[in-house]
C-alpha cells in the first residue's frame, strides 16, 4: 500500500479539501500529520492555542485516531515522517505569511526527492494571484474587489472518503488546553463549524447587511476563528450564498480578508512595519497609565471599555468595536498601532496575522487606505450608532448596569455623577482628535 502524507496546518477539517484530494490522488493511504511548532505557539495566546487543540482533538476522531500530532522544528519532523513511511509525497494547503513561507521553504529542502505539494489555500483567491494590469500589485480595496469578482470563486472540492493510516508513526498526541479563566470559547472543529454556519443561514443571513454594524446584536456570522484554522473554507460559505453573493456585505468581508492577505504576500514587513513608508516618521506617546486603562477597559468611554473587557471574556470583539477602540488608542491616547496589534493577537481566539496587522494599519492611517488618517472615531457616538439602547455596554460593564437606556454611553452626565466604580474618562476625545489631525498633519507634510 503507499502512502502519501498530509501535512496539515490552517486546513482542521476534511470537507472542501483540495490538499486531501491531491493526497488522496498521489496514494492508497493518507497519514495526516500535524506538527506543533514552537515558533507559532509561543507568540500565540491562551483562547488561540485551546481552540487549536480542540480542533486537533475533533479532527484526530474524524481520521479514526489515525492524525500523528508531533512536536518539533517542521524541517525535521516532516521529512522524518514522510521517510519512515516511504510516502510518495507530502501535501499541503500552501501558506502565504511571511514565517509559513520560509518554513515550506526549508521543510521542501529538507525533503530532498520527496515533492511537497501544494494545493489550495486558506482564501477564496490565492494570494498574489491578482495583479493590476500593468502586473504591480493591488494597494486598494475597491479595485481589489473588482479583480476578485471578476475572476471568481472555485466550487467546493468534492472527492472519495479518505484511508486513514498512522503509518506506525508515533504521536505525541495533543496538549492539554492552556489555562483560559474565564474566557468562554465556542465549539471547535468541523461539525461545530457548520453547525454555527448553518444556524448563521437559517437565522441571520437575510438582516445581515442592515443589522453587521450592531454590537448589542447576535448578527454576524462568527466564522472568523473557523476560517482561521480552516474548520471550513470560504469557498463553502459563498457556494451556500449562492448566486450573487459577491454582492453581499459578507461576501465583501471574505475579499477584505483575501485583500490583506494579498497585501501581506507583496510586503511581509507590513507584519512589523507601516506598509505606507511616509507614515513611519510618525511620533507616538509612551504612557503606561493609558495603556492599562485601555488593555483593561477602564479609559471612561463605555463603548471602548466594553469592547477591550469582551476581548478578555471571550478572545472575540466585534470587527466594528475592534475599529472604535484600535481608533481610540492609536488617536485619542497616541499609542503605536503595533502594541495594539500585538494586544489583539494574545487575546484573540481569531488572531489572523494578516487581517489584524492590516486592520490596524487601515485605522492608524499608515496602511492601504489613505482615508483613516484623517478619520477619528467618536467613540460616545459610535456607541450611540451601533449600541443604541446600550445592551452590549451594560452587559461588559457591570458598573453601568443600573444605568437605563442610551444613557450608558455617557454616564458622566447623570444627575448622580459616575456610577461607583466606574472611572472618569482619561482624555478629553475633542482635544486629542485634534492632536491626532496636527501630528498626521506634521507627518504627511
Amino acid at each position: 500500500m503507499s502512502t502519501s502524507v498530509l501535512w496539515l496546518r490552517r486546513d482542521l477539517r476534511l470537507a472542501d479539501h483540495p490538499a486531501l484530494l491531491a493526497a488522496l490522488d498521489d496514494a492508497d493511504e493518507v497519514l495526516p500529520l500535524f506538527v506543533l511548532d514552537d515558533a507559532l505557539r509561543r507568540p500565540a495566546g491562551a483562547p488561540r492555542l485551546a481552540f487549536l487543540y480542540r480542533c486537533l482533538r475533533d479532527l484526530s476522531e474524524r481520521t479514526g485516531g489515525a492524525l500523528r500530532v508531533i512536536e518539533g522544528r517542521p524541517e525535521e519532523v516532516v521529512p522524518r515522517v514522510a521517510r519512515a513511511v516511504g510516502a510518495t509525497g507530502v501535501h499541503i494547503s500552501s501558506d502565504h505569511g511571511p514565517y509559513g513561507r520560509g518554513r515550506d521553504a526549508r521543510v521542501r529542502d529538507a525533503l530532498g526527492d520527496i515533492a511537497l505539494v501544494p494545493t489550495g489555500s486558506p482564501y477564496a483567491v490565492t494570494p498574489g494571484s491578482l495583479r493590476k494590469a500593468d502586473g504591480t500589485p493591488y494597494r486598494v480595496y475597491t479595485p481589489f474587489a473588482r479583480a476578485w469578482a471578476a475572476r471568481g470563486v472555485r466550487a467546493p472540492a468534492r472527492g472519495p472518503e479518505p484511508s486513514w493510516t498512522d503509518g506506525g508513526q508515533p504521536t505525541d498526541g495533543v496538549p492539554p488546553d492552556p489555562e483560559l479563566g474565564e474566557v468562554a470559547l465556542p465549539p471547535a472543529g468541523e461539525h461545530a463549524a457548520l453547525t454555527a454556519w448553518r444556524r448563521f443561514l437559517d437565522d441571520h443571513v437575510a438582516a445581515y447587511d442592515d443589522n453587521r454594524n450592531r454590537a448589542d446584536l447576535d448578527a454576524t456570522s462568527g466564522m472568523s476563528v473557523h476560517l482561521k484554522y480552516g474548520t471550513l473554507h470560504p469557498r463553502t460559505m459563498l457556494a451556500d450564498l449562492g448566486p450573487g453573493a459577491g454582492e453581499s456585505k459578507l461576501a465583501g468581508e471574505l475579499i477584505w480578508r483575501d485583500f490583506y492577505a494579498d497585501v501581506l504576500w507583496h510586503h511581509p514587513e507590513s507584519a512589523r512595519t507601516e506598509l505606507n513608508p511616509a507614515m513611519r516618521a510618525m511620533t507616538y506617546d509612551d504612557d503606561a497609565g493609558h495603556w492599562r486603562a485601555w488593555a483593561t477597559g477602564r479609559t471612561g468611554f463605555p463603548f471602548v471599555d466594553a469592547g477591550m473587557r469582551q476581548l478578555l471574556g471571550q478572545g472575540w470583539v466585534h470587527n466594528r468595536v475592534r475599529m472604535v477602540v484600535a481608533s481610540f488608542l492609536v488617536k485619542d491616547l497616541h499609542l503605536h498601532w503595533r502594541r495594539g496589534a500585538r494586544h489583539f493577537m494574545t487575546h484573540l481566539r481569531d488572531g489572523d496575522l494578516a487581517s489584524n496587522q492590516h486592520g490596524w494599519q487601515w485605522v492608524a492611517g499608515t496602511g492601504t487606505d489613505a482615508s483613516p488618517y484623517f478619520r477619528v472615531f467618536n467613540p460616545v457616538k459610535q456607541g450611540l450608532l451601533h449600541d443604541p439602547d446600550g445592551d452590549y455596554v451594560r452587559r461588559w460593564v457591570p458598573e453601568l448596569r443600573d444605568v437605563p437606556g442610551a444613557a450608558v454611553h455617557e454616564p458622566w452626565r447623570l444627575p448622580g455623577g459616575l456610577p461607583p466604580g466606574y472611572p472618569e474618562r482619561i482624555v478629553d476625545h475633542a482635544a486629542e482628535r485634534e492632536e491626532a489631525l496636527r501630528r498626521y498633519g506634521v507627518t504627511r507634510g
